[in-house]
């Protein structure tokens, strides 16, 4: 009869004696705040690139642009995390706060 080493075997014995996977679904604080953070600097930079665009602030509409080019960029991510964790807040179907990235 063959030697068999039972220290490294698997068996349904070993699978069920393990603990139950809970799932935690509580909302991640320094991730939705990030993309609240993301969505109104990204607002005011917007805002502010407009309104210096226009009274040309800084001799040109160039820095205007910029500056709301810049808000551009962080108000897209940030919008879209702050919809994420409202969704998933209120229970939507298909949105969990696991859909946000650790930081």
């Amino acid at each position: 009869m063959a030697y068999v080493d039972h220290a490294f075997s698997i068996s349904d014995e070993d699978i069920m004696m393990e603990t139950s996977y809970v799932v935690h679904n509580r909302p991640p604080i320094k991730e939705i705040a990030l993309a609240i953070a993301l969505l109104v600097f990204g607002t005011l930079g917007i805002i502010l690139g407009f309104y210096m665009a226009y009274n040309r602030v800084g001799g040109d509409r160039a820095h205007g642009l910029f500056f709301a080019i810049l808000g551009a960029i962080l108000f897209i991510p940030g919008f879209y995390y702050t919809r994420i964790a409202y969704y998933a807040y209120k229970g939507y179907k298909g949105f969990s706060f696991a859909n946000i990235p650790p930081v």
